[in-house]
């Protein structure tokens, strides 16, 4: 995938997400990924040669479907605050959010955030095992890494407008391009 070792070694380099990466690998979740706007301001601020822009929360996501409840995140969540009291997680998992979203079942984690709003937010990563940083991204990173918003395929356009009219992405990123049309 093109840009895969870009966002590789851009993690790689950064203590905080590697240290992040490795707390959530800590809890053995099954199909975990750290993504959304965790990763995606990461690339941006880097592209805009600006700092880290401070995040809203840190995007967990996991694919569990024998255990579906809303207690399980809440669960993982104080699991992680006890671990890392200074961050503030949000976690979800993508076998459950189907029925929130009104969506088709979930396959998987892929197939979950292939339905979030943004071409550049539906990415993700993860720590394997033997410590190599997997990324995540069923649309690939072209979007994320040529500083475009565009919808997903599985978004309606009325829900990424409000989207970016909530978000003002381009007041904090002056260079993003927006495109309301998936191609």
């Amino acid at each position: 995938m093109k840009y895969q070792n870009e966002l590789v070694d851009l993690i790689e380099h950064d203590p905080l997400i590697m240290e992040t990466l490795s707390v959530v690998r800590s809890l053995n979740l099954n199909d975990c990924w750290i993504g959304a706007g965790f990763i995606r301001n990461k690339v941006w601020d880097i592209l805009h040669d600006q700092k880290t822009t401070d995040f809203n929360d840190i995007d967990v996501v996991f694919f569990d479907d024998t255990t579906i409840s809303v207690h399980l995140e809440n669960e993982i969540e104080q699991q992680l605050t006890a671990i890392s009291p200074k961050m503030k997680w949000s976690v979800k998992n993508q076998a459950r959010m189907y029925i929130r979203n009104n969506h088709l079942k979930y396959n998987d984690t892929e197939n979950a955030i292939s339905y979030w709003p943004e071409t550049a937010t539906a990415v993700a990563a993860r720590l394997s095992k033997d410590d190599k940083v997997e990324v995540l991204a069923p649309y690939g990173l072209n979007d994320l890494f040529n500083l475009i918003i565009r919808p997903t395929p599985n978004t309606s356009l009325i829900v990424f407008q409000e989207r970016m009219s909530e978000k003002q992405w381009k007041k904090q990123w002056g260079n993003l391009k927006l495109i309301d049309a998936f191609v």
